[in-house]
């Protein structure tokens, strides 16, 4: 694979948003000047950036990611391996939901951000029928608008997964989502706001499994410990809830099985604006995508959302070291 996957002929209706920045290098000991659009104004989290690193040789970027502590720790991941690199990286975390990100991506606020491969297909194309790791890689580019890629993927991946507590399943005898169905009309989902209008969400259980639930409770914080408040205390009696979240072995939780593959693959990879991000920031990002694996993201994850309370620049710095991806 090339350290692009670039779309090749797309429809201009297909692009969504505009060139809306170009690097502007001076010559000699001038400065390095980054041109950025505009985002709107006030608190809007893609006009607040923190700098990752001063001086640079390799050019200026921006990482961001979207509102949820795993994103926020890849984010770390790659903006760390870049400035080890010389890039003169931004990080801009918390943007939001991938509707914000992407249009981002798109508009020229951020040049990188951490995506699933899965979920990213589907808010593409939201027929897309690829499931697998291979098919889903092999469908991106296609689906992709004018001026972004992804990068190569790692091998870690983070999926939605439909969670019970262990009191939950042994009372309606659950061990995959199929058995969730014929008492689907009796539990209440708690997950993400978007997760009730999402291919995979709402709309894909009642299509694959005919699980209509109860209601459905909205959480924003992608599983984290509202989430998982929620279903402890029988508030919600199923969650969306990551499968590299520490809470799901902490808690004995049980992840239901999906053997009509409603939650596709998801493997980690970056998505990128493809004026900006040039073939040595592609070439890093993929070493940090070779070296990440699904055990590295529980691991993270439990120093950022466990007991530590570690800052996800520390646990990325570490982690990074580790691998030998930093000074």
């Amino acid at each position: 694979m090339k350290n692009h996957t670039r779309i090749n002929a797309r429809s201009q209706e297909r692009a969504r948003g505009p060139v809306a920045r170009r690097s502007v290098l001076a010559a000699g000991t001038a400065a390095l000047a980054l041109v950025l659009a505009a985002c709107g104004g006030g608190s809007n989290p893609l006009q607040e950036g923190t700098p990752a690193s001063e001086g640079s040789a390799g050019g200026s970027l921006v990482v961001g990611s979207s509102g949820g502590t795993e994103s926020q720790i890849i984010a770390e991941l790659y903006a760390g391996a870049l400035t080890a690199a010389g890039y003169d990286v931004t990080t801009k975390p918390g943007i939001g939901s991938r509707e914000v990100y992407v249009k981002a991506v798109e508009e020229g606020s951020v040049d990188v951000i951490p995506d699933y491969s899965g979920n990213l297909l589907l808010f593409l194309e939201p027929g897309a029928t690829a499931a697998s790791a291979k098919d889903v890689m092999a469908a991106l580019p296609a689906a992709l608008p004018e001026g972004l890629g992804v990068l190569e993927p790692a091998s870690a991946e983070s999926k939605d997964a439909m969670v019970v507590t262990k009191a939950t399943a042994e009372k309606h005898k659950l061990t995959s989502i199929e058995d969730m169905a014929p008492v689907c009309g009796d539990l209440v989902i708690g997950a993400n706001p978007e997760f009730a209008e999402r291919e995979y969400g709402l709309p894909g259980l009642k299509a694959h499994y005919n699980c209509v639930p109860k209601s459905f409770e909205p959480i924003n914080d992608y599983g984290g410990p509202t989430t998982l408040n929620a279903l402890i205390t029988d508030k919600i009696q199923v969650a969306d809830i990551y499968t590299t979240t520490p809470s799901i072995e902490d808690n004995d939780l049980v992840v239901l099985e999906d053997p009509k593959n409603n939650f596709i693959a998801q493997q980690v990879l970056p998505l990128v604006r493809t004026e900006t991000v040039d073939d040595k920031a592609s070439k890093v990002l993929n070493e940090v995508s070779a070296a990440l694996t699904t055990e590295d993201l529980i691991d993270l994850n439990r120093q950022v959302s466990g007991d530590e309370k570690r800052n996800p620049a520390d646990a990325a710095a570490d982690w990074l070291a580790k691998k030998g991806l930093a000074d």
